[in-house]
Formats: C-alpha cells, sequence, structure tokens
C-alpha cells in the first residue's frame, strides 16, 4: 500500500493535570493548538494529530499557519504523506451548528493552500465522524462532500484534489460496536455502486470512553475485543486491508493508554493499528519516558495490526448477552450518583476552549433525562470523589459471569482486568463511599461490587503507598468542601496531579 498508517494520533482531549510541556500552562488556546501541533510532530514524534471540530472552537486557518510559521519543517516532513492532520468534524445528527461545511470546505481548499506553498497537493483527505451509528450517516456525508467540492471546483475554480472523501466511523456506543462491521459493508457497496471505488484499506476508530461511561469498564473492553475481530473478519471478507484505532486515555477508565502502561496496552489491543495520544499522556508524565513510549507504539503498532484474538460467533452471543444485563449494574448506579457527580465536575478545571456538548449518557427516567459531563469531567469528577468508576458494576459483572458460565472468556479477552482494577483501586476511598451512599439513600452497591472483585479476582483493593493515601486524604477534603461550600480547585487539581490525569 502506498500510504503509511499513522500508529500515533496526539489528540486535544483535555485531561491533563500538569502544564503542557509547550506553554507551561494547563489550559491550551485555540490559537496554541497550531504549535502544539507541530511540536507534537517535531518533537514527541507523534505521526498523526487530529484536529477537532466536534464540541469546541477551532482554529480554521490551521494549513496557512502550519505552512506559514513552520514551512522548513513541513517542506521536509509533509502533511499527507509523512505527518497527517485529521480533522474530526461535528456529527450533525447530535450536535447542531454549522461546522460541519466549514470543515469541508476545509478539506477542500488545503489542496489549493499547499501548491500555493510548493508542498505535497493533498495534504488532507480523510475525516473521522464521531458517534457513527449508521451507514446512512456516512453515504450522507459522502454525498455532500461530493457535491462541495464539485461546487468549489466550479464556482471558485478550485482544482480538484479530491474526488471523494475518506470517512473514518468512530463507533461509540457498546450496542453499535457489536453490529458496525454490517455498517462497514453497507458503505463499502455504496462505495462500489455510486463511485465505482473499491477502498483499498479502511481506517475504523473505537471509542473507549463514552462506551465505559454507559456501559462499565468489563462490557467496554469486552466489546472493543469484539469489533476488533468482526472488522478484521470484514476486512478479509472483502479483500480490504482493516487498521483498527483504539481512542483512549490515561486511566484504566478511558482506555489505560499512558507511558508507563505500553507493554500491557500492546498486548491488551493486539489487531490495533493506531492508539491516541492524550493531553495527560502527553504532559503528566517525564518527557523522557513520554518520548520512548511514543517510539514503542510506532515501531510496535505496525507489526501487531494482524496479531488480534478471533471471536467466534458463539463467543460473540455470549458477549452481547452478557453485556446486556452486566451494562445495567453499572448505569442503575450511576443514575443514584449523577446529581453529585455534575456537582464535583462543575470544579474540574477546563483546559480547552469547548462549547456546550450534547449529553451522550441520557435515561428516560419518569419525566426527565439524567445529563452528565463528557467523559474526562465525568470519570475525573468519581475519582475526586474518590469513587474510581472501574470499580462501579464490576463485582456484580464479575458474579453475573460466573452464573452464566463465561466468567472464563472475560478473563481470556480482558488481559488486564486484574491490573486494571489493582490501579483504579488504589484512588478508592472506602470513609467517602460509605458517607456518599449514605447521605444519598443509595443501595451499598458499589461496596458490593468491591468484595465481589476481591473474591472473585483474588486481589485487594485500596490505597497501597503513601501517595495513594494523600490522594485519599486529597478527596476526603473534596467531598467535605464541597457539602460546605469551600473553593476545592486546590485539592482537585494536586490529587489529578497524583493520579496523573484529571479523568
Amino acid at each position: 500500500m502506498s500510504r503509511h498508517i499513522p500508529a500515533t494520533m496526539a489528540t486535544q482531549h483535555p485531561d491533563n493535570a500538569f502544564p503542557s510541556i509547550f506553554s507551561g500552562k494547563a489550559f491550551v488556546s485555540t490559537r496554541e493548538e497550531t504549535e502544539e501541533c507541530y511540536r507534537c510532530f517535531s518533537e514527541l514524534d507523534v505521526e498523526e494529530y487530529m484536529w477537532d471540530w466536534e464540541g469546541k472552537f477551532v482554529d480554521e486557518a490551521v494549513m496557512e499557519r502550519l505552512f506559514m510559521e513552520y514551512y522548513d519543517y513541513f517542506k521536509t516532513h509533509p502533511i499527507g504523506k509523512d505527518k497527517f492532520l485529521t480533522f474530526r468534524i461535528p456529527n450533525i445528527w447530535e450536535e447542531l451548528s454549522a461546522k460541519l461545511p466549514r470543515s469541508f470546505m476545509n478539506v477542500v481548499s488545503a489542496g489549493q493552500v499547499a501548491e500555493n506553498y510548493k508542498m505535497h497537493d493533498t495534504p488532507l483527505f480523510e475525516v473521522i465522524h464521531p458517534m457513527t451509528t449508521s451507514s446512512d450517516q456516512l453515504k450522507y456525508l459522502q454525498r455532500k462532500f461530493t457535491r462541495i467540492a464539485e461546487s468549489s471546483a466550479n464556482i471558485f475554480e478550485l482544482k480538484k484534489h479530491l474526488k471523494h472523501i475518506e470517512l473514518i466511523p468512530l463507533f461509540e456506543a457498546i450496542e453499535t460496536m457489536a453490529t458496525s462491521y454490517k455498517i462497514l459493508m453497507e458503505y463499502v457497496d455504496f462505495m462500489q455502486s455510486e463511485y465505482n471505488f473499491t477502498p483499498e484499506y479502511m481506517r475504523v476508530f473505537i471509542a473507549r470512553s463514552d462506551p465505559a461511561m454507559n456501559a462499565g469498564i468489563i462490557p467496554t473492553v469486552l466489546a472493543v475485543k469484539h469489533a476488533l475481530s468482526s472488522y478484521h473478519k470484514f476486512g478479509t471478507s472483502r479483500g480490504i486491508k482493516i487498521y483498527p484505532w483504539i481512542g483512549g486515555g490515561s486511566l484504566p477508565f478511558r482506555g489505560g493508554i499512558n507511558p508507563n502502561n505500553v507493554e500491557s496496552t500492546l498486548e491488551e489491543y493486539r489487531g490495533t493499528a493506531s492508539v491516541t495520544i492524550q493531553s495527560a499522556f502527553r504532559f503528566d508524565y517525564p518527557i523522557e519516558s513520554v518520548k520512548k513510549a511514543i517510539n514503542t507504539f510506532n515501531t510496535q503498532l505496525p507489526k501487531m495490526r494482524t496479531t488480534y484474538r478471533p471471536i467466534t460467533s458463539e463467543e460473540g452471543k455470549v458477549i452481547d448477552n452478557f453485556n446486556a444485563k452486566a451494562k445495567t449494574y453499572f448505569t442503575e448506579t450511576i443514575e443514584s450518583l449523577a446529581p453529585l457527580i455534575n456537582q464535583a465536575s462543575k470544579h474540574l478545571p477546563n483546559n480547552r476552549e469547548r462549547i456546550q456538548h450534547i449529553g451522550i449518557f441520557g435515561y428516560a427516567r419518569g419525566l426527565g433525562k439524567i445529563k452528565l459531563p463528557r467523559a474526562i469531567k465525568f470519570c475525573g469528577a468519581l475519582y475526586s470523589l474518590g469513587i474510581p468508576p472501574e470499580l462501579i458494576g464490576t463485582g456484580r459483572s464479575l458474579k453475573l459471569a460466573k452464573e452464566q458460565g463465561c466468567l472464563d472468556l472475560i478473563l481470556d479477552l480482558y488481559k488486564n482486568i486484574k491490573s486494571d482494577l489493582i490501579h483504579s483501586g488504589y484512588y478508592l476511598n472506602r470513609e467517602n463511599l460509605d458517607l456518599i451512599t449514605t447521605s444519598l439513600g443509595i443501595t451499598k452497591s458499589i461496596q458490593e461490587d468491591i468484595e465481589l472483585i476481591e473474591k472473585i479476582l483474588n486481589i485487594s483493593i485500596g490505597p497501597k503507598s503513601a501517595e495513594h493515601l494523600i490522594h485519599r486524604n486529597f478527596t476526603s477534603n473534596i467531598y467535605h468542601k464541597m457539602n460546605v461550600g469551600y473553593n476545592l480547585e486546590f485539592d482537585i487539581l494536586e490529587a489529578a496531579k497524583i493520579r496523573r490525569s484529571i479523568g
């Protein structure tokens, strides 16, 4: 294949607790993201950078700024050939905005900008579509892009560098993941019939944060493994190279992708071609370990893309049946905790210029719906209260697995389950947990989860080191200060620095 598939993508996810290594500030403004992009390429050697149009403000002059301000670098490391800038476009079925046509026009005009600077003439050619749930969405976007490209050529006499856009679907719900290979199949059939084009390869993006937020950690990991197997089988059946992509953060709940967890990540996500390098990964660890980790991913992921664990159709049915029940343990508990999560999340720092986002998590309950913050603040709020979300619903899910006879399958598929739960358990505050369940008048289901985790997996959950105990003390301060209206900023940030991520 003629193009290089990037193994590492730096993203603008604002999960960092420490200041940016580039600016010395934790907050990264929209204007500063151009420099961040360049320095991620030139200093950290990430191979791709996500330019995020979803849920945040965006600098639409990115191509001109990169070429003008860092001409020498991109002349020798061309965008679209050596380094890659990839837009995550808004999902117009979830986020009503005028940003979709603007992002498409940016892609269309990028070729002309590149020509003006005598750069590689097709710097942008693929986009990520978040929250993909059907092939109709992909078909709609492809048709709209074609019309915009043709109109731009006819009206503005822009050279037509692209006949179509390469769409990367991002699947973010475990229910969609289970059948998403059908979406890929329908989309490929559409491209063949309408564009007379069969892709040589496809990149498919699998989310780790949002599915965990909506289903809990075990159902999410199982859904990811099922999806990885399905995509590779689909690619083999259609003669298309498949390059799956895991989008995750530093903490286990959001993927466990961090510089201290490289080998475990490679083992857990065998069959993956690309991983995200989010802000906490880049800024909350020593710079040398960050560079070493990125280099390892860049060299090892290409070798492991086809070494996935195949899942049989029978195992797939077992996973789907288990997930349907197991996720309810998590969601029902989160419903009870929602007011406290929303209250705590308001005190977490905003490290990017985000705009209001629709709540992905929403349950019909009476006459209304529960809305929760985005995944980073959701996760960060629970950690700040001393209740790591990895533990919620997990013990009862393991008990269910024993009852359904699928515990061995889960332990085989979720390689790092013990280490993930031990790590998250370091930040448990049992006193806070007892106080919170009593004050909210909710059952002691999380306490039951912890007991079952320890019993079934034969591990110990709780703080071990002095740092863990200090984190516990900060979370006690946070809970009690929140109840009396004191400022929480110091305690929240110091706790986040200990665990090396906001959420």
